[in-house]
C-alpha cells in the first residue's frame, strides 16, 4: 500500500530515485519492474508490474466508446526496471506529457504512485481546496 508524498528531483538524464519506503515495496511486489503511463489529469501513473497487469486488463476490456482512453493508458505505457541505484528513467515523451522538467512530487495512492510536476501539483491542489470539500466528504468523520 503506497501512501505519502515525496518531493524529488530528476537528474539530467531524466532519472528519478525512488524513496526507500517505496523502493522496498516495488522490489518485493514487482521485482523492481514498474510501468509508467499517462493520466489525463496531467500526471504519470507508476505501477508495480502486478498492479499494472490488473489495471491493463481492466482497461483492455473497456467498450469501444472508450478507445481513446485505451490509447492514453495502454499506448503510452513504458515498462521500466529500477536500476541498481533504485532509480527509474522517465522517458522524454512521458516527461513532456506531464510537463515534468526537474522538480517532482511522488504521491502514494494505494495500489500505485502518481508522479507530478511539483508546480502543477501545487496549483491543482490549491484549486481543489479553493473549490471546497465535495459532498461525499462532508459526511466523512476525520
Amino acid at each position: 500500500m503506497f501512501q505519502g508524498a515525496s518531493a524529488l528531483n530528476l537528474d539530467a538524464k531524466g532519472r528519478m530515485s525512488i524513496p526507500a519506503k517505496h523502493r522496498d515495496a516495488l522490489l518485493v511486489q514487482g521485482e523492481g519492474r514498474v510501468t509508467l503511463t499517462k493520466h489525463p489529469d496531467g500526471c504519470l501513473l507508476l505501477f508495480p508490474r502486478p498492479e499494472w497487469e490488473s489495471f491493463r486488463s481492466r482497461v483492455a476490456q473497456l467498450p469501444m466508446d472508450a478507445h481513446w482512453w485505451r490509447r492514453i493508458f495502454l499506448g503510452n505505457a513504458a515498462e521500466i526496471d529500477l536500476d541498481s541505484a533504485g532509480r527509474v528513467l522517465v522517458s522524454p515523451e512521458l516527461r513532456a506529457a506531464a510537463g515534468i522538467e526537474k522538480e517532482v512530487i511522488l504521491l502514494g495512492m494505494g495500489s500505485h504512485l502518481e508522479l507530478w510536476d511539483a508546480a502543477t501539483y501545487a496549483a491543482k491542489e490549491q484549486a481543489a481546496i479553493a473549490q471546497g470539500m465535495p459532498e461525499a466528504l462532508k459526511q466523512f468523520n476525520f
